[in-house]
């Protein structure tokens, strides 16, 4: 069994930045390539970010280029998310998402293991 716990989101003004972490535990001797979607309220969850098992590999939504970056420290079985310039557009919930194929893939059905979210709310 996997878990994926999220921290670091809450209330930014647009314009600014935040860090968003996850932290992987149980069967971690898996070489997850991992993830970051979100969900807006109202509407469906998007692909974000996505970095393979190595870091070597990432993937990016064309709507967080240039702003977002994913990055992760496998010693510490962590997943980063760092966010500038965020927008109002950017407020939703936040999910890491892991699964044990090894790419940075953007498809939501290709994750196997998913956190409880962490809320980004960004005003102007």
């Amino acid at each position: 069994q996997v878990a994926l716990v999220e921290s670091g989101g809450g209330p930014v003004q647009a314009g600014g930045s935040l860090r968003l972490s996850c932290v992987v535990s149980g069967r971690t001797s898996v070489n997850y390539a991992m993830g970051w979607f979100r969900q807006a309220p109202g509407k469906e969850r998007e692909f974000v970010a996505a970095l393979s098992w190595s870091g070597l590999r990432s993937n990016y939504a064309d709507f967080v280029k240039g702003r977002f970056t994913i990055s992760r420290d496998n010693a510490k079985n962590t997943l980063y998310l760092q966010m500038t310039s965020l927008k109002v557009e950017d407020t939703a919930v936040y999910y890491c998402a892991a699964h044990g194929g090894g790419y940075a893939i953007a498809t939501l059905a290709g994750y196997d293991y998913w956190g409880q979210g962490t809320q980004v709310i960004v005003s102007a």
